[in-house]
């Protein structure tokens, strides 16, 4: 027989008569073997969400995988601990992911602009992040999580908790994560990820009258977050590739093949505007209309923020007063003030000046509680993997360069303090809605609110390094462009192309100005800008792909015979997909770093193997591997 989340999980009880799952508040479920498992898993999903996310612009939340691979190990090694053990590893993995979800965002902007990121400049502002996110939402927990039980739904904390519940029952997601795992482990390995034995890039170029140039790339990784984001924000992004790639960049191509012999490229002088590639229009033009479209976006959503700020800030200022003797407020403070330390220790590391760091930490800590309360709310609301951290990231990188040119500090030292000083912000923002959104798990589940706190802010602080290192060491990768660079790197793009353009003032005004207007068509037909803007930035091999992922939701939806059996399918698709995510991810990032250090490399496809051909029966085998164990997946009788 199934276990259920207790009556009143999802509201229909005050928070404070709520009844949790698990009733002993002696029981606890932490020890040796659940902080190694959560420490491991978190170093995992920090590493392979920042190569997915620097690849795709994508991440996928780490709270369900979590839950799955970390009900498996606890079985293992901790079964005395049971489901609070397991909470304890989803905490932990949220907390790896929710940082990398964070710093791919501006960290490697720093790359970007040429300059180096050093590992103690990443780790310090990082960890400052970390901890002043955490202390600044755990002033609120009561009001969020106890106080507003019913009424703020925290969509993917149930989505977890019952999965944990499940867990005591057992399933068949370990099982499906482990064949998506080996789906997406063995064609990393065969392609340019890894060993490069195959090409994996479907390719289309159109005639020289009117530019265009379609690819796919068969990665199993970007397939399996089209099959979790589903056919709406997949088919949306999709969208902005179209736009950008048969709309917008022919018609560029089309004027420059009118310009005069002579006429260079705005930021290449020694390119003929007449003698424009695809990929010459795209990185010199399109890109900067994409730009536009993203600020746009992203200041309409922080505007659109500002009541549910001013609300926040107001419950907030209530929510102490609420606190519970012997809730754990000393620890809180304390995290609060590391935060603020942290945070001034990092500015004055970054800064080129002393008047630069006070100002640069100010600056930070003020945006940061700002929208760190923002996240915490919005969790509650619709959850972390649709949290608007670009929006929030974009309006205060915006605000910061703003005051750094009024200031007088416009060289690329400068630009580097501020793109480092704008990481410990997004990391805030990131860390404040996996840490609100393991919190409302434990409180359903029934777990310490302090405990999780604790292994959470270790797994973050891990999550940390971890990411730092890996952007250090694949930062020459980074640096690369072309028609398929190895990480797309959508919104650290942004945010370089911005703060290095408003400091310099050579920003080309019009293609943003063009974005911006774009954006606001977007607006007024009530469309989702910020979505069709990052598929308009992204290169349209990911965003195809993402789209087949999604198309494969819908057959296996379609093949469903009811509404169980749909939602038995769908939800062994989804733990497929993540193994697709994990194991392309993990083993894509392993190749990467073998590659540059020569233990992989050196091999081309040659013959069939290098053509559009190869890449297709690829994407065949890829598509017939992932869609026949979800379709053939059945309804257990005791579901």
């Amino acid at each position: 027989m199934n276990k259920k989340l207790p009556k009143g999980a999802y509201g229909g009880v005050s928070g404070k008569d709520y009844v949790p799952y698990i009733t002993d508040k002696s029981k606890t479920g932490g020890n040796i073997a659940v902080l190694i498992i959560g420490l491991v898993l978190a170093s995992v999903f920090a590493a392979s969400t920042a190569y997915s996310g620097m690849k795709a612009g994508l991440t996928v939340a780490a709270g369900i995988p979590g839950a799955i691979i970390g009900s498996a190990f606890v079985s293992m090694f901790a079964k005395h601990k049971g489901i609070l053990g397991k909470n304890l590893i989803q905490g932990m993995s949220s907390g790896g992911e929710s940082v990398a979800s964070g710093l791919i965002f501006v960290l490697p902007s720093v790359i970007l602009i040429g300059s180096q990121i050093s590992f103690i400049e990443g780790v310090a502002v990082g960890v400052g992040g970390v901890l002043f996110g955490i202390g600044v939402a755990s002033l609120v927990h009561n009001y969020l999580i106890i106080e507003e039980h019913g009424k703020l739904v925290y969509p993917e904390s149930m989505a977890i908790s019952e999965t944990l519940v499940a867990s005591d029952s057992g399933g068949d997601s370990i099982k499906y994560m482990g064949i998506g795992f080996g789906i997406g482990g063995i064609i990393t390995v065969l392609t340019s990820s890894f060993l490069n034995l195959t090409n994996n890039v479907i390719s289309f170029i159109g005639s020289k009258s009117y530019k265009w140039k379609f690819d796919m790339e068969v990665n199993p990784l970007l397939l399996g977050i089209g099959f979790i984001v589903g056919i709406e924000i997949a088919l949306t992004m999709f969208a902005g590739s179209v736009l950008s790639v048969f709309g917008i960049t022919p018609l560029i191509g089309y004027f420059t093949d009118l310009a005069k012999d002579g006429v260079m490229v705005w930021n290449d002088p020694s390119m003929p505007i007449n003698e424009m590639t695809v990929q010459a229009i795209s990185s010199s033009y399109v890109k900067y209309i994409g730009a536009g479209m993203m600020l746009c976006g992203g200041i309409i959503g922080a505007i659109k923020l500002i009541p549910t700020i001013i609300a926040s800030v107001k419950e907030t200022a209530k929510a102490r007063a609420t606190a519970t003797k012997g809730d754990g407020s000393s620890a809180q403070i304390l995290i609060l003030l590391g935060g603020m330390v942290v945070g001034f220790i990092a500015s004055f590391i970054v800064s080129n000046s002393f008047m630069m760091a006070i100002v640069g930490a100010i600056l930070s800590l003020v945006l940061s509680l700002l929208f760190v309360i923002v996240a915490g709310r919005l969790t509650g609301t619709i959850g972390t993997s649709n949290l608007p951290v670009s929006g929030m990231t974009i309006a205060s990188l915006v605000i910061v360069t703003l005051i750094f040119v009024l200031m007088g500090w416009k060289s690329p030292e400068d630009n580097k303090s501020l793109l480092l000083l704008g990481s410990f912000i997004v990391v805030s923002i990131a860390i404040a809605g996996g840490y609100s959104q393991s919190q409302k798990v434990t409180y359903i589940i029934g777990g310490s609110k302090n405990e999780m706190q604790r292994y959470f802010t270790l797994a973050s602080i891990v999550g940390v390094v971890v990411v730092v290192g890996t952007m250090i060491l694949l930062s020459d990768q980074l640096r690369i462009t072309g028609d398929n660079p190895p990480f797309a790197l959508p919104q650290a793009n942004l945010m370089s192309t911005l703060t290095s353009g408003i400091m310099s003032g050579e920003l080309p005004w019009v293609m943003i100005i063009v974005g911006v207007f774009m954006a606001v068509v977007l607006y007024l037909l009530n469309l989702p800008i910020m979505t069709i803007a990052i598929g308009f930035y992204l290169p349209v091999a990911t965003t195809s792909i993402i789209l087949v992922g999604a198309l494969i939701r819908v057959l296996v939806e379609k093949t469903a015979k009811n509404d169980k059996e749909k939602e038995v399918k769908v939800s062994n698709g989804i733990s497929l997909s993540s193994g697709l995510v994990a194991g392309g991810s993990i083993l894509g990032l392993i190749g990467i770093i073998c590659q540059v250090t020569g233990l992989v490399g050196g091999n081309t496809p040659s013959g069939f193997a290098a053509g559009n051909g190869m890449a297709i029966i690829l994407l065949a085998v890829l598509v017939i591997l992932t869609t026949i164990p979800i379709v053939k997946s059945k309804v257990k009788h005791n579901e």
